[in-house]
């Protein structure tokens, strides 16, 4: 490997490796481990480090490929110098750059503790403004649940819709979910897998219904509440009675605040929560979707029961017909988990070319009666999560999916809700 000092002042906060690197001309060694890297030509005294374990002793610094590449790239080359001439402005950024590197994975503000958080936001923080106006009262959000449900939305609409909201949160690093209403901002307003031109649409009654409501109340909290009302007429419409439950609170996210090249990372390439795949991955599907799954912090029943609810309430890309093993659609049914296990069906791939779609047809007329993915069909393939289909299959099961559901699905429109978390912390601390 390489082997060296890159200033001769090692353990010294200073502006050392930039004389050293624009100062001085280099050539290409080899390090006393065969490694390539470069020295100053002719290794002047000015250069020497002291050597690591003999005091007094000099030794000649070094620099790797990476350094020269900062000394010759013209456009580094001007960074490297408005480094060296403004101290002050240097030790800025690199304390900016070491404060990112070491609590991106921390999430929004919210989560952080103790004397020394930053006072200023920082756009990588992906930050949300405080709640302004009185907060919305029980008779305020039944007045915005009876205006969802009269806008002539259907329970595909609201659902889908507040699932691209909040699916984008992200475990791993705290990033994403319905909270900022992000849905409504670049780049998340056009990615393919929220169907631009149908997410426009719902928006814009979304939009329509705050402007009248008169209450303090934000798109966020607005897409939630409609995924909520959808989820609960659904319910309905199969017989179950259930309230899905809905806290207010979330705020509106500018462009300002947003920062787009950041978002665009987490554009899902592939949902099969929504049984989207936007390109042919060499992981299996279904393994996508345990990663999709996994990052929403979704135990396996979640997973499943999620799964089972979204294709009966119509919640695919584009509508497909891939996996919505029911004649019910739009109403909150078992019927996923019956029709995927039912013996009678006989499951085969499309053609030989792919084995992403397949094909259910009755075993004794051979008349085609479903089509499915991958991602649905592992609920009948693998054993642990059949075991779990079975249980949702059952005939005494309806009333137990749905509020399985129900639970699961206010789990993840409720992941990202620090200012609930921190607000529980503070109450406990104090």
């Amino acid at each position: 490997g390489i082997e060296g000092a890159w200033t001769p002042t090692p353990i010294t906060w200073d502006m050392t490796y930039f004389d050293m690197l624009l100062d001085h001309e280099y050539e290409l060694v080899r390090s006393p481990a065969g490694a390539k890297q470069w020295q100053p030509v002719g290794n002047p005294p000015e250069t020497l480090a002291p050597a690591a374990h003999t005091p007094g002793k000099r030794v000649p610094t070094m620099m790797t490929t990476a350094d020269m590449a900062f000394k010759v790239d013209p456009k580094y080359r001007v960074i490297m110098e408005k480094f060296r001439a403004d101290p002050a402005y240097f030790g800025d950024a690199f304390a900016r750059a070491w404060f990112k590197l070491t609590h991106r994975d921390m999430g929004p503000k919210a989560r952080y503790l103790g004397p020394e958080v930053p006072a200023e936001d920082l756009i990588w923080q992906d930050p949300i403004p405080a709640p302004t106006g009185p907060a919305l009262t029980d008779a305020d959000v039944a007045s915005l649940k009876s205006a969802i449900a009269a806008s002539g939305l259907s329970v595909s609409d609201l659902v889908k819709t507040a699932w691209a909201s909040a699916v984008t949160y992200r475990g791993s690093d705290h990033r994403g979910g319905a909270n900022g209403g992000r849905i409504r901002l670049e780049p998340q307003r056009s990615w393919e897998v929220n169907e631009p031109a149908e997410l426009d649409r719902v928006l814009k009654v979304y939009e329509g219904i705050q402007a009248a409501s008169g209450a303090s109340v934000s798109i966020a909290d607005l897409v939630v509440l409609g995924g909520s009302v959808g989820v609960e007429q659904a319910a309905k419409a199969a017989g179950h009675s259930v309230e899905v439950a809905f806290t207010p609170g979330r705020t509106d996210a500018s462009a300002d605040q947003t920062d787009v090249e950041g978002f665009a990372v987490l554009e899902p390439k592939a949902d099969g929560f929504r049984n989207y795949l936007s390109v042919r991955f060499n992981v299996p599907t279904e393994e996508l979707l345990i990663d999709r799954a996994q990052l929403l912090g979704l135990t396996a029943p979640e997973m499943t029961v999620l799964v089972g609810g979204l294709r009966v309430l119509g919640a695919n890309y584009k509508g497909s017909r891939d996996g919505v093993l029911t004649k019910r659609v739009g109403q909150l049914t078992n019927d996923f988990f019956v029709n995927l296990l039912d013996m009678r069906t006989a499951w085969k791939q499309v053609d030989d070319s792919a084995d992403e779609t397949f094909v259910g047809t009755d075993r004794l007329t051979d008349e085609q009666k479903w089509t499915a993915t991958r991602t649905d069909l592992v609920f009948g393939s693998n054993s642990q999560l059949r075991a779990l289909a079975e249980v949702y299959a059952s005939e005494d099961a309806k009333e137990k999916f749905v509020r399985d559901f129900a639970k699961a699905w206010v789990k993840v429109m409720n992941a990202d809700r620090y200012d609930i978390w921190r607000a529980g912390f503070d109450k406990a601390a104090a």
